[in-house]
């Protein structure tokens, strides 16, 4: 399949897969001609990204294959009712890969919603890739300050109600904390220059974080996060 289509098969593309999400409620698995196709392809690229060996080179094949899943995976948001769908799945995490993050939690909305799961090569479940890949992504230096106050407390609001591991919850409680200093990945601030309502947000995310996670990270932070605070008279008890 082409990571190009013309108008017409793109419409008819489109037309197949609202079809076969309109057959496919929730409680079964997505039927249907076009997502035989999307599998089959999925294989494809599976097969190809198993005969790489650098992960640099298997992110930018994978950024090379997600245009052939654009219309399914908003025809799947769009159209669908919860019914189980690998392909759908496997592209959410690929969208992660590549850091399109923003994209993934297109996905990820509907698929928490309707409580999807993880196809079985992966042996965790959403939520718990959600908080892990994309906080570790932030923690990395991927994402804006912006973005990652946006993601995180997204990813939060996501997973609130999920049991997770609390090593990957802490996570991104750090990488919200770490946004809300103006901070980006390892990247060091002068923390008496963050205004006290930001420092009042970092604070009390870095503080969860190590209720999570005793060795997440954040001591030292949270100590000059409360010395900000004192200094300025704004520390509560």
């Amino acid at each position: 399949m082409s990571t190009r289509m013309s108008p017409a098969r793109a419409h008819r593309a489109r037309v197949l897969a609202a079809q076969a999400f309109a057959s496919s409620p929730a409680g079964g698995e997505v039927v249907g001609e076009a997502y035989e196709l999307m599998q089959a392809q999925l294989v494809e690229h599976r097969r190809q990204l198993k005969g790489i060996q650098s992960l640099e080179r298997k992110i930018e094949a994978k950024r090379a294959f997600l245009p052939v899943y654009k219309d399914w995976v908003q025809a799947a948001v769009e159209e669908g009712r919860g019914a189980q769908d690998q392909v759908l799945m496997t592209v959410l995490v690929w969208l992660i890969d590549v850091g399109q993050i923003g994209d993934a939690l297109y996905v990820a909305r509907y698929a928490v919603e309707h409580g999807l799961s993880m196809p079985d090569q992966y042996d965790r479940n959403l939520p718990t890739v959600l908080l892990d890949e994309i906080g570790g992504a932030a923690l990395a230096g991927k994402l804006t300050v912006a973005e990652c106050i946006e993601y995180m407390q997204t990813v939060l609001d996501l997973t609130q109600d999920a049991d997770t591991p609390d090593q990957a919850r802490a996570k991104v409680h750090k990488a919200l904390g770490y946004a809300y200093m103006g901070r980006s990945g390892a990247s060091e601030v002068d923390v008496g220059t963050v205004p006290v309502d930001a420092a009042k947000l970092a604070l009390q995310h870095c503080r969860r974080a190590l209720e999570l996670f005793d060795q997440v990270g954040v001591k030292k932070d949270i100590e000059r996060l409360e010395r900000r605070l004192k200094t300025a008279g704004e520390l509560s008890a």
